[in-house]
């Protein structure tokens, strides 16, 4: 697949862990087929499914559990996103060794880097495999941000595409004017929250949080967009915020956990030091 042919709905798909924190296949697997029904994607490894939190085995692992229960239904981009260049190159050469569509990687973390360190970062991915490459971009997680000086310049080496999580519409305008010269290069949106203006702007997928627990509802929004139903689409994107705000009730990631045990769904427990949210929680959650 060419980065351009990602399009809809594509979760950043959630991992089951069990209660002393090992990974729960059962449970993941579970997650899958729970939403590629309504989705045209899956984003794994990623902050909803807690890449950063496991070890290099850990992801590698997970990963092949996705992209075997998906079996071909909907792409899987992988996440291989790291503290380092080495890593994040050994997860990408692994995600492509097991079938994955295209991978995503976040700027590197903790520490603080130069445009040019990013660069040589993803150049270095970018080269290391035969599939598209997303730069992830979520400036809150990683603490470096990325320019659209940057962006230019990877889209000069081959990078596939970007997923915008920076949660500003304007953010996403200035990027798509920057990367103007490169059309193939897909820009999608990291959030539900702007579905609608974003794919006024040209969007065509999005890696939308909410599609973890209501894949059912994001695919309604994403059809509506599709058969033009204007006033259809901006009462259920009315909805999408109004469910969306449900998950921020305690910390995303355990509140989605608490969701879909409620949808009937055993997706096993968050991972420490997340801790899954108290009986008040879920009940202010259920009645809501």
């Amino acid at each position: 697949m060419e980065a351009s042919d990602f399009k809809g709905i594509i979760p950043p798909m959630m991992t089951a862990f069990t209660k002393e924190g090992e990974i729960y296949e059962e449970g993941t697997r579970k997650i899958v087929d729970f939403i590629v029904p309504h989705a045209q994607g899956l984003f794994p490894c990623g902050t909803y499914g807690s890449g950063p939190m496991m070890s290099i085995a850990e992801r590698k692992k997970t990963a092949e559990i996705i992209v075997d229960q998906a079996k071909g239904r909907v792409p899987v981009i992988v996440h291989v996103g790291t503290a380092d260049t080495k890593n994040t190159v050994e997860l990408a050469r692994h995600a492509e060794s097991i079938g994955a569509k295209a991978v995503g990687a976040i700027t590197p973390y903790y520490n603080s880097y130069s445009e040019d360190d990013i660069f040589v970062h993803f150049q270095q991915l970018i080269n290391a495999v035969d599939i598209p490459v997303f730069l992830y971009n979520n400036p809150k997680a990683s603490g470096n941000s990325v320019s659209s000086n940057l962006l230019v310049r990877l889209a000069r080496e081959g990078l596939g595409g970007v997923k915008d999580s920076s949660f500003d519409i304007v953010n996403y305008y200035h990027t798509q004017l920057a990367l103007k010269e490169f059309p193939k290069l897909n820009l999608i949106i990291g959030t539900e929250a702007i579905f609608v203006a974003a794919f006024d702007a040209g969007a065509k997928a999005a890696v939308t949080g909410l599609g973890n627990v209501y894949p059912d509802l994001i695919r309604k929004l994403y059809e509506a967009y599709l058969d033009g139903a204007r006033e259809k689409l901006m009462q259920i994107q009315e909805e999408v915020l109004a469910v969306r705000l449900i998950t921020k009730y305690g910390p995303t990631v355990p509140t989605c956990h608490a969701i879909l045990k409620l949808r009937g769904i055993d997706a096993g427990y968050p991972r420490l030091p997340f801790t899954p949210e108290p009986p008040e929680t879920d009940k202010r959650v259920k009645d809501a």
